[in-house]
């Protein structure tokens, strides 16, 4: 590895900015963790401050995807931290899973979202709907980096309702044979692997491992983004593919199976947002005591200290509502509603902090030179993918009345 690239690509000028990062914890939040929970995230900030945060600002000013940035994330456990350990993964808590994704994307969202699709939207299937073949095959390479991964769901026609989807495999005998598209895939353009959604002949919903090789499969990336810049995203074509029959994923079917993957990656966005809204209230923080208007530091006017109690509230609500979901999470006890409770409040919170960050940073909110335009605009598709803001509100709707609104 040379001193200026990470392996495979994305340049290593560094920030001139520090990161100094300390977490809020206004309700002692630390007192509920473990030693080795605490650890974790230590270590994982610690990894964030050296090999993310001096170099992300760059990355996404070029839209360049890091990556060299997988194997290090493989070395550091970050991939399925919570399967079991005989697969490669971390066999951790869920707490600590969620700790993890707050770290990474406290320093950037699309960093977050290549460790989550990676975890719990490739491992994550494979682990509790393949074989133990696929497991011993896929798992472990997936855990260190090896391998990367994309999970193929949304469609250019069926974003919200993938029931509607029109992927579809035929069984020719002694393979299937695979047609159609996915769009706004995470870790597309560079994966090995994809675990891909489509209809059998009964139009039923089946995942299926497709790896890159297979003729007729292409996975051209998408181009001029404004947000997740730094993360690789792109689309999965289908050709008359040729998909071993091994390649099915038996464990489950119909729409309930990837919708299970999407509980588990929820979760961890939940966690991962409120990172983000960590890192624009300590920048706000810092920059109101050292910003002087009117012959005195900003943070003195009652408006800014306004913004920054309101930022602090709603990250302290945020931290323990996470913090009790995963606890139901490690019980097996938290519900699809719950987890897209959880979702939708914390990026919408996490959003109206970035805002009232860049108002408080001024114009240099904007710039390279702080961290709040970039996460603003991340949160911008964290707020839609993975089910919008107004999807999680009809989830809800529809846990309170028992009537669905989107059917």
């Amino acid at each position: 590895m040379s001193a200026n690239t990470l392996q495979g690509g994305g340049s290593r000028t560094k920030s001139t900015s520090r990161d100094d990062f300390e977490s809020p914890d206004f309700y002692q939040l630390d007192e509920l963790l473990t030693d080795e929970q605490k650890l974790i995230r230590s270590s994982m900030r610690d990894f964030v401050k050296q090999e993310i945060s001096p170099y992300i600002e760059d990355w996404c000013q070029q839209a360049t995807f890091p990556e060299g940035i997988v194997k290090k994330f493989g070395e550091m456990g970050v991939f399925g931290p919570t399967i079991p350990s005989k697969y490669g993964g971390g066999g951790m808590d869920y707490v600590s899973y969620g700790l993890i994704m707050q770290e990474i994307e406290r320093g950037d969202s699309g960093m977050r979202s290549t460790a989550s699709v990676q975890g719990s939207l490739v491992m994550y299937p494979i682990y509790m709907l393949g074989t133990e073949e696929q497991k011993k095959t896929y798992l472990p390479k997936l855990a260190t980096g090896e391998m990367l991964g994309c999970f193929g769901l949304t469609e250019p026609d069926h974003g919200s309702n993938p029931a509607g989807m029109t992927t579809h495999f035929r069984d020719m005998g002694d393979h299937f044979l695979l047609n159609g598209s996915k769009m706004w895939i995470s870790n597309a353009p560079k994966a090995d692997v994809a675990v891909v959604w489509a209809k059998d002949e009964n139009q039923r919903i089946h995942g299926l491992i497709v790896e890159r090789g297979l003729e007729g499969f292409t996975t051209p990336e998408t181009h001029d983004k404004w947000s997740l810049r730094a993360s690789c995203t792109g689309e999965l074509v289908f050709d008359n593919v040729k998909v071993p029959k091994e390649n099915l994923l038996p464990g489950k079917s119909g729409l309930g199976a990837p919708l299970m993957c999407l509980d588990s990656a929820r979760f961890g966005i939940a966690w991962g947002a409120i990172g983000a809204a960590m890192d624009c209230y300590y920048s706000a923080r810092k920059y109101a005591m050292e910003r002087i208007q009117f012959e005195k530091p900003i943070a003195s006017f009652q408006l800014v200290q306004k913004k920054l109690a309101e930022m602090l509230t709603e990250i302290t609500k945020a931290q323990l509502l996470n913090w009790r979901l995963a606890k139901l999470m490690d019980q097996n006890n938290a519900s699809t509603a719950q987890i897209s409770l959880a979702k939708r409040n914390n990026v919408a919170v996490a959003l109206e902090i970035a805002r009232e960050a860049r108002q408080i940073h001024g114009g240099m909110g904007i710039t390279g030179d702080y961290p709040i335009m970039r996460h603003m605009m991340n949160l911008e598709s964290v707020i839609t993918y993975e089910g919008t803001h107004d999807i999680h509100l009809l989830i809800l709707g529809n846990e309170i009345t028992g009537i669905p609104a989107f059917s």
